[in-house]
């Protein structure tokens, strides 16, 4: 698959800033069995503790905690569904982003600042301070190109490459729930 260059990246600007800002569209579930594993899901259940259930995250551990274990604050890692259609160009690729919830929805920092919450479905999640940057495996999916845009100084005020988030009151989301902001 080719590559997006900066330029054709950098051109979809206006349409990702028009994504919704209170109440977006949850596009897209993936819950994460194993390392480099996918399930698309139509629904999953989040919980305060695990997480999305059946996701690794409780076990994968962070090296941002002093003992390694599961970060707290990162149990969640939600993309705007229209950045994802954009470096992955095809709805197909999108679960390689390696994110869970994919969401039409401002991301930015200005938008959701820490501490902002979002009801999905049944669920609440908190947005974390801890940013969300890519790594080798997005380089290597979507291109070098792809991890400077979504890096950016521009990127990273509109968080293109995507926030964490932890549960906060558990509950059902489903593909098609309104993600709406709530404070």
């Amino acid at each position: 698959m080719k590559h997006l260059t900066m330029e054709e990246l950098e051109a979809a600007l206006d349409h990702l800033r028009q994504a919704p800002k209170d109440d977006g569209v949850l596009q897209l579930i993936v819950r994460r069995p194993l390392v480099d594993e996918r399930e698309v899901l139509d629904e999953a259940q989040l919980d305060p503790v695990l997480g999305l259930i059946g996701d690794d995250w409780h076990v994968r551990g962070s090296r941002r905690t002093p003992d390694g274990s599961a970060h707290p604050e990162m149990q969640i890692n939600i993309m705007n569904s229209r950045v994802t259609a954009l470096v992955a160009q095809d709805k197909d690729r999108w679960p390689l982003a390696g994110d869970q919830l994919y969401i039409d929805m401002d991301l930015s920092k200005q938008n959701l600042p820490a501490g902002s919450r979002i009801a999905v479905g049944s669920a609440v999640l908190e947005v974390s301070s801890f940013p969300h940057t890519g790594c080798h495996k997005f380089v290597a999916r979507f291109g070098l190109e792809a991890m400077k845009f979504v890096n950016s100084k521009v990127g990273l005020e509109l968080c293109l490459r995507g926030i964490n988030a932890k549960v906060v009151q558990g509950g059902v989301v489903k593909v098609g729930h309104t993600a709406r902001k709530i404070h």
